[in-house]
Parts: C-alpha cells; structure tokens; sequence
C-alpha cells in the first residue's frame, strides 16, 4: 500500500484536451514546432508556397542561420526587473519592434487568412502590412482591425489600377504603403514547379488524394467562399479566381520598366509613410535616403526572388553606418526568435519583420496559431534582454554583441 501512496503523490495524469487546436498548439515550443505542426496539417503543394524559396535554396537557408553568426556579450549586475520593450516607428508607438510582414493568397493556410493575421497584430500592437495579392480587400482588413495598418504594392502596367488601390488604402485609414521592388520578373520557385503548384490550388487526383490525407484542411477549404487576389477582383487584370502560376501572372501583369523616377508619382498620391521593400546593397539605401524616403526594408522576399542574394541581417551593419538616423531601417528576413530582434536591435535597426513565422501558426493552429508565434517572439525578445542585461531598447546596442570566433 505504500508503493501505491507513493506512485500516488508522484504521477499526475494530464487531462486530455479535446479541442485539436488547443491540442496543437501547446506543444509547440518555437516557431520550428509550429513550422512541423504546419507541414502536417497542411496540403503538401500549399505549404511548399508557404516555405519554398528560390532555386536551391541557399539564400532562404542564410536568412536565418545569419543571426547565428552573431553571439551576445551579456552584461550582469544590471536591473532588469522591470522591461520595456516599447518603441516607436515613423513617430508611432510599438509594443515591440516587429513588422508583419505582406505575404500573398493567405487563405490557402486558413479559410480566415489575412483577416485573422490583422486582428491578432492588432491585439499585439504592432503593424500589419496587407499584400496586393491579398486574398482579403483593402476594406475587409479596415473592418477588423483598428491598429495600424500598411498597404503593400506590387506596381502593375494598368498605373491607374494601383492610383485606385492606393486611394482605397488612404480611405480605409492605411498609415503606410510598402513597395516591392524586386520582382522585375518572379524567381524561380522550383517546389512550386514540382508540385505543379498553381493558385488557387488545381483540383486533380493529386489533390484529392492530398486532400484526403489533410482533412481539416480540405473541410476549411472547400466549406469556405471561392479564393481571388481580392484587392484587384473585376478589374480585368486577373483575379486569381481562375488557377493561375505565379509566374505567369507576375510576368504578364507587373510593371518591369518600375525605377526610382516613380517615387515621385507615388508620392503625388500618397502623403504618409513610403517604405522600399528589397534593398539589398547600401548604395540603394543610399539612393532610398537621399530621395527623403521614410523607410526601406532590407529584404530579399525570402530567399523568393534572387538566390544568392545577400541575408538582410548580414547587409544591416553596413547600411546603418551609410545612412541609420536618415531614414527608418527594417530588417526582413530569417527572424524565429526573439533573440534574432534583440540582435537586429543591438546592430542598429529600428524593426524587424517577419512573414513565415506567422504564416506557420496561421497553418498549424489559424488566428490562434498567429497569436501563439506573436507571443513566442515577444517573450523571447524579453527573455532575451533580461539575460543580456539591457531593461529597455534603447540600452540594445553593438556593444551587447560581436561575431562569434568560431
């Protein structure tokens, strides 16, 4: 009897959780588990769209593994009993310093798609940025979300089509608009040509087998409205109601003659914040501040575009010594831990941003899963200061961190 008084006081069983969410998510300790958690729920075709890159992959692979190069130089005896990590960007306030990031045709990772990725910033405090390729309107995001929001552009032949755009984003209180300058042409993305991978997603014997194999996926799916880029649905350049490659629509409607000239017509119609989204070289930051732009994102879209492009948080040292105090400087690209912004921070950045971090929870656990990634981040971020003893952003500087001597 005594064995069993004593088995009694050591084991507890676990209640088991009947929400399959709920069940998901609680065992995902970092993005890399969410990331899983995503590859399992999710249609093979979509989350290869999700988490392919360019060609072989090596720039995708470098985003991230940069911020590994990087060590830290922990200071102790510092009071870090109490954290901020309170910022502000473009003269706004941040509850911590990160970005979502724009990423196209949301809705195929869950039927609630860039609706829920906007309502979970919102709860966060920090801003969302909505994709041309969005598969939720201008207006829809307006609806949902009060916090601050950012229109992203891809700049199509039809000018008159993104002027329209853009005057929707100003009517529905967008702050910002974010351009994309690195899709002259698309990158070879050579999963999505294995799989065949057209948006929205062809129906075949493939696909019905996929489906069967991911049936929570295939419920949301096909119990859900039919999927379109819905910001340029019924104005003839293609909706994406129709399967359609990325390729071939990018090829067809994008305008390649785009080029620093036309930074005067956008800001004929835009009078807020103007962000470059691709800067990759220092003389283009250069070019990006002397043209008193408000911000630039050092992005290489993911390792989407150019493979061989080099890693944002590489190029940020050097950029912030060009032109850091000039202009507002983002770093895009790799982030899956807090400790990555605390980094990107110390080295001179004002933001960091990031979409398959997000893109991940929304696949493993929808707006739930976004919420659970947001916090991973910011917890870390503090967990981080704490141990490197810095109590606020301010005190994140080079100082804190140096290349490891591998």
């Amino acid at each position: 009897m005594r064995v069993i008084s004593t088995l009694r006081s050591v084991l507890r069983f676990r209640k088991f959780e009947w929400n399959p969410v709920t069940r998901r998510l609680q065992t995902a300790a970092s993005i890399s588990d969410l990331r899983a958690k995503a590859k399992r729920r999710l249609p093979g075709g979509v989350f290869d769209y999700i988490d392919g890159a360019a060609e072989d992959e090596v720039t995708l692979r470098r985003n991230s593994e940069a911020y590994g190069a990087v060590e830290f130089r922990p200071r102790v005896f510092r009071d870090v009993s109490n954290i901020s990590l309170q910022s502000k960007l473009f003269g706004r306030d941040l509850s911590f310093p990160l970005i979502l990031a724009p990423t196209g045709f949301g809705r195929i990772a869950d039927s609630q798609g860039e609706l829920a990725v906007a309502r979970s910033a919102d709860r966060a405090g920090i801003p969302y940025t909505l994709s041309t390729l969005g598969t939720r309107s201008i207006e829809e995001i307006a609806e949902v979300s009060s916090g601050r929001k950012w229109f992203q552009v891809y700049v199509w032949r039809d000018r008159e089509l993104v002027r329209e755009m853009l005057e929707r984003a100003i009517a529905a209180d967008y702050e910002g608009i974010m351009i994309t300058v690195d899709t002259a042409v698309l990158g070879r993305r050579e999963r999505d040509v294995r799989q065949g991978f057209t948006l929205p997603p062809k129906i075949g014997v493939g696909t019905i087998i996929d489906g069967m194999l991911h049936p929570g996926w295939t419920w949301d799916f096909v119990t859900s409205d039919p999927i379109s880029f819905a910001n340029v649905k019924g104005k003839g350049v293609g909706d994406g109601s129709d399967p359609v490659t990325l390729s071939d629509y990018i090829n067809s409607q994008f305008d390649p003659s785009l080029s620093w000239s036309d930074v005067e017509w956008f800001r004929s119609i835009w009078k807020g914040p103007i962000i470059i989204k691709g800067i990759q070289t220092v003389e283009d930051a250069k070019i990006a501040s002397d043209l008193n732009l408000e911000g630039i994102a050092l992005s290489n879209h993911g390792g989407r575009q150019l493979d061989g492009a080099p890693a944002p948080f590489e190029l940020l040292e050097s950029v912030v010594q060009a032109v850091g105090g000039e202009i507002e400087i983002i770093c895009d690209g790799g982030v899956r831990r807090g400790s990555d912004i605390a980094k990107a921070i110390a080295l001179g950045a004002n933001a960091c941003m990031a979409g398959r971090a997000y893109l991940y929870g929304l696949g493993a656990g929808g707006e739930r899963g976004v919420d659970h990634a947001l916090l991973h981040l910011r917890e870390g971020l503090e967990r981080t200061m704490a141990l490197a003893g810095a109590s606020s952003l301010a005190e994140l500087t080079p100082d804190l961190v140096r290349m490891r001597r591998d």
